[in-house]
């Protein structure tokens, strides 16, 4: 990974244009205010903490906010040897976050900028250290990210299943074969992420469908619990009314009008 450009911004004129396809990744992470680039026609506003990272050939533009002081460093990097790497440097588009290790990505960056200026001997090996130790901490935020993406997308999955079962007996099983985990797996992973048990959302989901068949069905109580999957009346009573503080006949008063 070789450093080719580093600058440090301070301004509230700043405007920038990079029409061509320059070969070098460039890096963007501010520290002060905000700023806008334009990557590909697509608006990308970044705050304090948000860092950019641009691909090489990638024509962007970018300017302060008119009266807005910001501040920021802007590293351009040939990643061509790093690629294998960081998986980063392998997006087609460009990237955005958050960071949050704030403090330390800022002083590796004050390390580089000063190194840069400095220009002491073997500056060089010393910017491009900081450098590649930046790059780690990006990516496992990076991955961090991703793997959060998958878990909640897994519990989405599990979510769905419930919704379409819940008047059986769910069990973790279902739920690991349904993500294709282990039965343990999935249900530590489904109370972690939601909060509740399995068993704990399948009654919300299924007092859910209970209010709404109470109020606007022409079932009687017994013939609603039996629907959503309780056998026994009076285990509804009592699960119904833990859930809601109401007792389902109570609702069932309230009763819309059914034409029949």
């Amino acid at each position: 990974m070789q450093l080719t450009g580093f600058h440090y911004d301070k301004s509230s004129t700043w405007n920038e244009e990079q029409p061509n396809e320059r070969p070098d990744w460039t890096l963007i992470f501010v520290i002060y205010g905000h700023c806008v680039y334009w990557i590909n026609e697509k608006k990308q506003v970044l705050e304090k903490g948000q860092w950019l990272l641009i691909p090489s050939e990638t024509p962007f533009y970018g300017r302060s906010v008119p009266t807005k002081i910001h501040e920021k460093f802007v590293l351009h990097v040939n990643a061509q040897a790093a690629q294998d790497i960081f998986p980063l440097l392998q997006q087609p588009s460009y990237t955005c976050r958050q960071t949050g290790k704030f403090d330390i990505i800022a002083d590796r960056l004050r390390l580089i900028h000063r190194g840069w200026q400095d220009k002491q001997p073997y500056y060089m090996a010393l910017c491009e250290a900081h450098l590649q130790e930046l790059f780690v901490y990006l990516q496992r935020e990076w991955d961090q990210a991703a793997t959060t993406s998958a878990t909640a997308l897994l519990v989405e999955q599990m979510k769905g299943y419930i919704q379409n079962h819940y008047r059986e007996h769910v069990t973790k099983d279902e739920l690991g074969t349904c993500i294709s985990r282990s039965p343990n797996y999935a249900a530590s992973l489904f109370r972690q992420v939601t909060g509740q048990t399995i068993s704990e959302f399948v009654h919300v989901t299924r007092i859910k469908t209970a209010v709404y068949m109470l109020r606007h069905s022409a079932l009687t109580v017994t013939e609603i619990a039996e629907f959503i999957g309780y056998n026994d009346p009076s285990y509804f009573y009592r699960v119904f009314r833990r859930m809601t503080g109401l007792v389902p006949t109570e609702l069932v008063s309230d009763r819309e009008t059914i034409r029949k």
